[in-house]
């Protein structure tokens, strides 16, 4: 048995995709003078060869699925080993049994949610690309080009989800996908992928990510050509920090956030909530028709600071023909931002304003008072404003807008998934996930201003005297 693991470990290149977790299961249960004899046996060029094989350590959901299947799903918690099972999938694809010897894949496309997440965790992280390849095989970073070459010549280009349109024209014959639940432009950006994946015999995908209910994941889970493994944080405890686990399984544990964040459950609604992941996609359209009227709300944070809740910034538009309850409307973009100061999230809300050609900015003034239009106003001074006022609890607020939605009158084009989270935890008790619902404060506020609150004036029309 000794001899059979030497003969492994001194080849950095064998990969065998079902092999035996010999290395793993030896130390698990060996005991210490066994691990020092089994190590004492092997040449230095075994030991060093011990890391990179990745068969002999990997955890089950980390393993690649047999069968004949197109995508490959891993979900789990946080830090539960997803990111090292895409790096080391995407190395089985393009490494041959030498450094210089083909591999199966030549083109392989590299996606996350931006160009900066890609090459931070996905090319150059911990458990990256570069960090998982042994030394005689490790491809050269050209980041002038956004891209990893092999010594065999295979290459891997970084694309940012955010940038669905730089998909034209290149081809793959294989791909990773990276935290694809949190992507803004998820539908455009998998869409031009699928395009892309053209090359090779059986091009394949895996999509690594956290469990979120976001219409793209979830339709994909449901897809044929699908296969899923998933594991929760704990699951890789050998390799992160025992004092994280106390604290983040004490603070979270049983939560929402934890069976999501944590035991990477991909959750259902929660029961009593306003509205549900399967009403929202039921809503969703493509783009909006010739809106009437468009608003930028407001939700600032209590506090100006690093520290503070994010300020909500929502936009929506209404088409208002015929009676009010014919109306619909139609939310734009999540834009909610984590600002630093007053400053930074006016200008963003000011920016909003020009981009979608809204009529007005629509802020909550429970907090800040006339404040909130002052640090507004020293973005651009004639900018339309009307500050709201809360008078009615979070829930009471926005059980008329999950009225409308019941009603059929919202949409939301494309996926806003950030938004919808907190929509769907959003219940008749409270509010359910952790700290403040900004985004759906925010939503609420657009809402009434462009369908509520003009439709209660449609409704009880006022005489007014002339003088």
């Amino acid at each position: 048995m000794k001899q059979t693991a030497q003969q492994e470990a001194s080849d950095p290149s064998t990969s065998t995709p079902r092999a035996t977790k010999f290395v793993s299961d030896f130390f698990g249960s060996a005991s210490a003078d066994e691990v020092e004899g089994f190590l004492e046996s092997l040449s230095d060029n075994a030991i060093a060869a011990l890391p990179y094989l990745f068969e002999h350590w990997a955890h089950e959901h980390q393993v690649e699925p047999e069968g004949d299947w197109t995508t490959w799903v891993i979900l789990g918690g946080r830090g539960a080993g997803k990111t090292r099972a895409g790096s080391e999938w995407v190395r089985a694809q393009v490494e041959g049994s030498l450094p210089t010897d083909p591999g199966r894949c030549r083109r392989v496309a590299l996606m996350g949610e931006t160009y900066d997440q890609v090459r931070d965790v996905m090319v150059m992280g911990e458990s990256g690309i570069l960090a998982c390849s042994p030394p005689d095989r490790r491809p050269q970073w050209e980041a002038s080009r956004r891209r990893l070459v092999w010594p065999n010549g295979a290459e891997a280009v970084c694309y940012s989800a955010s940038d669905p349109e730089a998909l034209r024209g290149p081809q793959f014959d294989c791909a990773w996908a990276d935290e694809l639940a949190k992507w803004k432009k998820a539908e455009d950006a998998w869409d031009m992928l699928q395009f892309g994946l053209r090359l090779g015999d059986r091009p394949r995908q895996v999509v690594t990510t956290t469990p979120r209910s976001a219409p793209l994941l979830r339709r994909l889970l449901d897809a044929e050509g699908t296969v899923r493994t998933s594991a929760p944080t704990w699951a890789n405890k050998v390799y992160l920090a025992e004092d994280f686990l106390t604290k983040i399984t004490a603070r979270y544990q049983g939560t929402r956030l934890g069976r999501q964040e944590l035991a990477g459950e991909l959750l259902d609604g929660i029961e009593g909530a306003l509205w549900s992941h399967a009403g929202l996609d039921g809503g969703r359209v493509d783009a909006a028709p010739e809106l009437h009227r468009v608003v930028v709300a407001v939700d600032p944070p209590v506090t100006g600071s690093k520290t503070s809740d994010a300020c909500g910034l929502v936009v929506a538009g209404v088409v208002m023909e015929g009676p009010p309850q014919s109306w619909k409307a139609y939310v734009l973009e999540d834009a909610t931002v984590k600002a630093a100061s007053p400053q930074e999230w006016a200008a963003a809300a000011v920016r909003l304003y020009h981009k979608h050609g809204a009529d007005r900015i629509v802020a909550e003034v429970n907090q800040g008072g006339d404040l909130v239009e002052t640090v507004v106003r020293q973005v651009e001074a004639l900018v339309p404003y009307k500050g709201v006022r809360a008078t009615r609890g979070k829930v009471a607020r926005a059980e008329p807008v999950a009225s409308l939605y019941e009603q059929g009158r919202v949409h939301h084009v494309g996926g806003h998934a950030d938004l919808e989270d907190q929509m769907c935890q959003m219940a008749a008790e409270g509010y359910q996930g952790a700290g403040s619902p900004d985004r759906v404060d925010a939503l609420v506020w657009a809402l009434t201003e462009l369908m509520i609150e003009p439709a209660a004036a449609f409704r009880q029309p006022r005489v007014r005297g002339l003088r």
